[in-house]
């Protein structure tokens, strides 16, 4: 008897060559894998978070996007020290440091020279400043005092016998005690126009005041912890922020404190004043429970006495360091704190507003360059950003050192910064350096490609050089660096390979030089899809899969995803899945074909399938053993002649969907009892189990002659106790003595038959 789906197109045997297999899928979908042919691809690079993987040395990357020429950077002077806290500079370019780790004052002139003034014992020097006369005021943490540091023409006397707090550390130069605040820490002095100083206090978050004759005297009051730092505004208020609840404090001359802001963030750690009158402020660490974040920025408006506040954790030790922690000798600002950090901007009116965040940086200094962009120096990757608006960036440079922590005035425009970890201070130039360079993170095409053309955006000198290598190292023996000629038509002129790189050189000049993107062509090398599982469920369908429209495809290398479909039980249904990969992440198409048992011809039984599973009416197939076949192609991503395929068989399944025959049905009353024999036949599987009911009563199983259930045929033969007939029933006259015996069969796929037998009463 020929199969039902004889009349179906049939797969020939298995060894015709794989280019006479798929001839009959492309003739069929020819014009459909024109429209999603794939061959030539594109990397393309041009967002910040694209360019931020790769390796800038002098190049500055744009956050909307392209590189440009970074500001002149070196370093002046490596310190012994492990950290620096804090700079100023003199008018004549030289550079005062404070530091810690061992704690010292350096004084640093513009040709890198540096010399340690100032030896104190406490462990850090954490602020200092210089006044107009050249004389240095360094305040040192904790337990200490402000000193004052002042060269001397003769060599400085020995220090009193009595006086053991500190000592010069060079000849020419004296420190005495200023003042002594009594209090753990000194977070911050600066001086107003008078010469009156200003000293910001950890423990009990007070500010002092001292005037230049020295006296002083406490200025303001907080119920935050610690006053972290401080600024001038140019009508002689004080700005000052705190750690704790982050808050933003003017305070006028005459000590009246008003709150302009309080930061989602727990910690100020940077102020600056542009010429506006805009305040900027650095916020950092995550506030703890019961004081949550402002969800909008808003201007704080209460008192003093208002204002919500608590018990704060004392400033953290320093960050982590690419190399692993470094821990301070005393709680050091800022430093080590989580969750990121924020810029945000007070606008002369009061009008708060966050103009720049990060989740990884955390800001420690802020500046102005001579362009007056706002400068932040942060951690623990060693960035500096200049703010250009909202959310509106450039990634600078970065430093040898792991925490930027402050910026200082250096001559001709430029400015001084310094890091930690290591200890150094480095030269921002007022302008563009000469020459940078940006090395791309190396691309993989996953499979071995042929490199075209690039696709250019630039201005200016800007060169374009490529490399290629089948190693994912660039130094592992790649091809060297070739230039991209834009004369001849911008080819790649590297060797194909599974990896690329690309450089852009720029060079100053005018107009200045800027990369905006880089479009690369490729062509990957076709690689064969291949089958890897094919699973056989009969007895399941599966409900389609919804197609979404317009959805983008995956890109190149990233793995597709296809859910496993949604199946229901089906006893009338076969259903068969399979997985599959191209390592091209070409659109594959599928054919599924089967074979009995004994049976030499694949059958088609369904093609162009873009799913990976199929199910179909169980009847279709006569009962019997099979076998399934999956072809797949990525004949819709390539030319005619070009596509590849693979096929995979399935482990071998059963169908059986015929319900077996019951025969030789008898039943006979014995007495009280019924006696009943039948057999059970299946013309495919065994018959799993039987039962019986009698007079509409409940099923009940029953075991085959031989007791085993392990053949196609089974013999059945058993005894039922009739049930006793009531007195009220025996003399009913009209009452029937007449028995209905009913049984059924399973086979092994659950088919059911069934069949009834009428025992006449006696």
């Amino acid at each position: 008897m020929p199969h039902p789906l004889q009349a179906l197109r049939t797969l020939p045997e298995m060894r015709i060559s794989l280019a006479q297999k798929i001839s009959f899928l492309l003739a069929a979908v020819l014009s459909s894998t024109m429209a999603f042919a794939e061959g030539t691809r594109t990397w393309q690079q041009a967002k910040f978070e694209e360019l931020v993987k790769g390796t800038p040395n002098g190049v500055a990357l744009l956050s909307n996007g392209g590189l440009e020429l970074a500001p002149a950077f070196k370093t002046v002077a490596t310190l012994p020290s492990t950290y620096v806290w804090a700079i100023a500079s003199d008018p004549a370019g030289n550079v005062y440091a404070a530091t810690g780790s061992p704690a010292r004052v350096y004084r640093i002139t513009p040709d890198g020279q540096s010399t340690p003034i100032f030896d104190p014992q406490e462990l850090q020097v954490q602020s200092l400043l210089v006044d107009k006369r050249g004389v240095v005021f360094a305040a040192t943490s904790p337990d200490g005092k402000v000193y004052r540091l002042e060269a001397s023409k003769a060599p400085a006397p020995a220090p009193a016998a009595s006086d053991t707090s500190s000592k010069p550390a060079a000849g020419s130069w004296s420190a005495t005690p200023y003042f002594d605040p009594g209090t753990k820490y000194i977070w911050d002095i600066v001086l107003d126009d008078s010469g009156t100083m200003y000293v910001a206090t950890g423990d009990h978050g007070e500010i002092y005041k001292i005037t230049p004759s020295g006296q002083h005297s406490l200025f303001f009051k907080s119920d935050e912890v610690h006053i972290r730092v401080l600024a001038l505004d140019p009508k002689g208020n004080l700005i000052a922020g705190s750690d704790g609840s982050g808050l933003i404090y003017r305070i006028s001359p005459s000590g009246d404190a008003f709150v302009l802001y309080s930061a989602p963030k727990k910690e100020i750690t940077a102020l600056a004043l542009d010429t506006a009158g805009n305040i900027y402020a650095a916020g950092v660490g995550e506030k703890r429970p019961g004081i949550a974040p402002l969800g909008l920025i808003m201007p704080a408006v209460a008192a003093p006495a208002q204002i919500q506040t608590g018990a704060a954790a004392p400033p953290l030790n320093p960050g982590v360091t690419p190399a692993g922690p470094i821990v301070a000798p005393f709680p050091a600002p800022g430093l080590g704190a989580t969750g990121g950090s924020e810029i945000y901007r007070i606008a002369p009116d009061g009008a708060p507003a966050r103009v720049w965040s990060s989740r990884e940086d955390l800001v420690y200094a802020l500046g102005f360059d001579r362009r007056g962009r706002l400068l932040a120096g942060t951690g623990n990757r060693g960035h500096v950003f200049a703010i250009n608006g909202v959310d509106d960036f450039t990634d600078l440079l970065k430093a040898s050192g792991s925490q930027i922590t402050a910026f200082a005035g250096a001559p001709g425009g430029g400015l001084y910064a310094s890091s930690s970890n290591l200890g150094k201070i480095f030269l921002l130039g007022p302008g563009p350096g000469t020459e940078g360079t940006y090395e791309s993170d190396v691309f993989d095409a996953k499979v071995f490609s042929r490199w075209g053309r690039a696709k250019i955006r630039s201005s200016g000198n800007a060169e374009l050089f490529a490399r290629s290598g089948n190693v994912d190292n660039p130094d592992r023996n790649w091809s060297p660096w070739t230039k991209v000629d834009s004369l001849t038509g911008s080819e790649l002129k590297v060797p194909a390979a599974r990896f690329l790189q690309w450089k852009v050189v720029l060079h100053a000049g005018n107009p200045e030089p800027r990369m905006e993107s880089v479009l690369l062509y490729y062509l990957p090398k076709n690689v064969a899809p291949q089958i890897d599982e094919i699973i056989p469920q009969p007895g399941y369908r599966y409900q389609p899969i919804p197609h979404v429209t317009g959805t983008e495809p995956p890109a190149p290398g990233q793995p597709r995803f296809d859910p496993p479909p949604p199946s229901i039980r089906d006893h009338d249904s076969i259903g068969i899945r399979w997985s599959a990969h191209d390592d091209n992440d070409d659109q594959l198409e599928y054919a599924l074909y089967y074979r009995g048992d004994g049976e030499s011809r694949w059958l088609l039984l369904k093609d162009h399938l873009s799913d990976r599973y199929y199910s179909f009416d169980a009847s279709l197939l006569p009962d019997g053993g099979y076998t399934a076949r999956v072809v797949v192609t990525d004949a819709p991503s390539h030319s005619p002649g070009e596509a590849l395929q693979d096929d995979k068989e399935s482990a071998r399944f059963e169908v059986d969907s015929t319900p077996p025959a019951i025969t030789a049905l008898v039943a006979t009353q014995e007495g009280n009892q019924v006696h009943v024999h039948f057999r059970a036949t299946d013309s495919f599987s065994t018959v799993k189990r039987a039962e019986f009911s009698l007079d509409a009563g409940d099923w009940q199983f029953v075991e085959p002659v031989d007791q085993l259930s392990d053949s196609t045929t089974e013999d059945y033969d058993f005894r039922v106790p009739l049930p006793a007939s009531t007195p009220a029933a025996a003399s009913a006259a009209q009452v029937s003595n007449d028995h209905v015996v009913v049984v059924r069969a399973y086979d092994r796929f659950d088919n059911l038959a069934t069949a009834k037998v009428v025992v006449k009463g006696k």
